[in-house]
């Protein structure tokens, strides 16, 4: 029997792409799914019927799944994902953050608008739907999150401020919620994807990209088993997954040892230990100050 056979998997953003890849994966080892997708473009506007198609895909191979159409950047709208799940199924195990939209443009000539609603969908999207989530799982003692990042945060991509800051901000929630929910055996994990899906597809200069039928090695579903290793009962907690044609790598956050200058440095003293402020050579996982601590 799957591990993940019964259990009740929230999606986001499931219509296509990752999230449909997601989503029928997780069907086919037999968890119950709630398909959520508003159905629109990708620059978040318009609605259609996207979460029924998938499914309607997922029941036809003989699944378990009901869709929402709600968006996750209204709170009530990402609450209502939840309640559907516990109205329909009796609870929430599995919670894979996967909406988004874009609105790509360089920082000097973007709108704030579509700063706004970039951020209100990645960022705030991802947290109302979490909250709507997180005492289910925190009071049975048990849960799965999956936060979709993205590179273009991790690393930088040009024209992409709005999007890249959301990401990002989504790596302090992980590494937060990591911690608080470790003792309730809930763990919270990022996936940095690579695919071809309709939202890279609105990249300028990437147009061209099939993604209705995307080659082979840069098929979402060469992403989803990373998904279900953070899903399942011996997930991680914490990590950040980068996923692509069957790639898979992990990134982390790295500190070199503190430069003890004292309580009278000056700028022409920190100038002096320059190179070494930046030689990164021996730097290790974490804080120094904080491994510091934890050993003395």
């Amino acid at each position: 029997m799957s591990e993940f056979e019964n259990k009740v998997v929230v999606i986001t953003g499931a219509g296509g792409g990752l999230g449909k890849s997601h989503a029928l994966d997780f069907a086919r080892r037999g968890a119950k799914v709630v398909v959520n997708d508003l159905g629109g473009s990708g620059d978040g506007t318009g609605s259609g019927d996207m979460a029924d198609a998938v499914v309607e895909e997922i029941k036809a191979e003989g699944g378990i799944a009901i869709a929402n159409k709600a968006s996750v950047s209204d709170k009530a709208g990402a609450k209502s994902i939840i309640d559907d799940a516990v109205a329909e199924f009796g609870t929430v195990d599995i919670l894979v953050n996967n909406a988004g939209i874009l609105r790509d443009k360089s920082f000097k000539k973007m709108e704030l608008e579509d700063w706004d609603i970039v951020m209100d969908v990645h960022l705030n999207g991802t947290a109302y739907v979490t909250h709507a989530a997180w005492p289910i799982m925190y009071d049975k003692g048990y849960g799965r999150i999956v936060m979709t990042s993205s590179t273009s945060g991790i690393y930088g991509n040009f024209g992409q401020a709005n999007y890249g800051a959301a990401k990002m901000g989504m790596l302090g929630l992980i590494n937060v919620l990591a911690i608080e929910g470790a003792a309730k055996n809930v763990r919270v994990n990022g996936l940095a994807p690579s695919a071809a899906t309709r939202l890279i597809a609105t990249i300028p200069g990437r147009e061209e990209l099939d993604h209705e039928n995307p080659d082979p090695d840069v098929h979402p579903r060469l992403v989803t088993p990373a998904v279900l290793l953070m899903c399942g009962e011996d997930a991680p907690n914490g990590k950040i997954i980068q996923a692509g044609g069957g790639r898979f790598s992990v990134c982390a956050i790295f500190n070199n040892q503190d430069l003890e200058l004292g309580n009278d440095v000056t700028y022409e003293d920190l100038l002096t230990y320059k190179d070494q402020l930046f030689d990164m050579d021996a730097a290790q996982e974490g804080w120094s100050w904080r491994r510091k601590r934890t050993s003395s």
